[in-house]
């Protein structure tokens, strides 16, 4: 199943100020990143480089192709420095998620901003996970594939629009499609939305957070690594490899 990401357009109606707000206090959230970017790791450019004699050269075309360097210089369209994290544990994973958005968007984000998406507990997170990379096996025709994943955890305390009880918004969750999810996202970011609370997509009973900015992701602790593997087209098998 391919996902329909359209180009994003900018409505004329302002149908957004009636999706409500709620607070919401949330600790322990549950977002799994690919163990390749986990901090620490060398850069991919790094593993070409011929001994230690290109090294400097390799690292500067590095660093000048890393969304997440260009936005900490003011030199991104989406995002500035003035909304990045400094200083603080994982900051530079914080601020990734922000910088290096899908080149076709996500369901809260367009291609020139990402968000921090997280669920509410491990399971759904991982449903979210295993959903979209058997996405991308499936575009190339190959369900055979292992992947580890760190799960980060982040608290979260503040107003969020919030989907769960929000009937008119329903093509805002609609499977196979992420048209009305970004539109909606374009008008709360540019009114100053902190972030949408939302059910989970990929398994019903779950609840999703997609935050609009980078301080509000707090509390950053790296947990447990898990090993999903693809043994054909069906849910992958996930074992825990690393324990916290």
């Amino acid at each position: 199943m391919k996902l329909k990401r359209p180009r994003l357009l900018r409505p004329e109606s302002g149908d957004y100020t009636r999706l409500p707000v709620s607070r919401v206090r949330r600790h322990d959230t549950h977002r799994l990143i690919s163990s390749k970017y986990s901090i620490g790791g060398s850069s991919v450019l790094a593993r070409i480089a011929d001994g230690n004699n290109h090294l400097a050269d390799i690292f500067d075309l590095d660093n000048a192709t890393n969304d997440r360097l260009l936005a900490e210089n003011q030199l991104l369209p989406g995002i500035g420095a003035h909304e990045l994290v400094f200083g603080l544990p994982f900051s530079s994973i914080v601020n990734a998620a922000f910088t290096h958005a899908n080149p076709l968007g996500s369901r809260f984000n367009g291609p020139d901003r990402g968000a921090w998406y997280a669920a509410f507990d491990l399971r759904t997170a991982q449903a979210e996970v295993a959903f979209h990379k058997t996405v991308q096996l499936a575009e190339v025709g190959r369900f055979s594939d292992e992947v580890t994943y760190d799960d980060y955890h982040a608290d979260f305390n503040g107003e969020f629009h919030d989907l769960r009880d929000a009937p008119h918004f329903a093509s805002c969750l609609a499977p196979e499609s992420y048209m009305e999810s970004q539109l909606l996202a374009e008008h709360l970011v540019t009114d100053g939305s902190l972030g949408i609370v939302y059910p989970s997509v990929r398994r019903p009973q779950g609840t999703c957070i997609a935050c609009f900015r980078p301080a509000l992701v707090t509390n950053i602790r790296k947990g447990s690594t898990f090993r999903f593997c693809w043994n054909g087209p069906s849910v992958p098998s996930i074992n825990e490899i690393v324990k916290t």
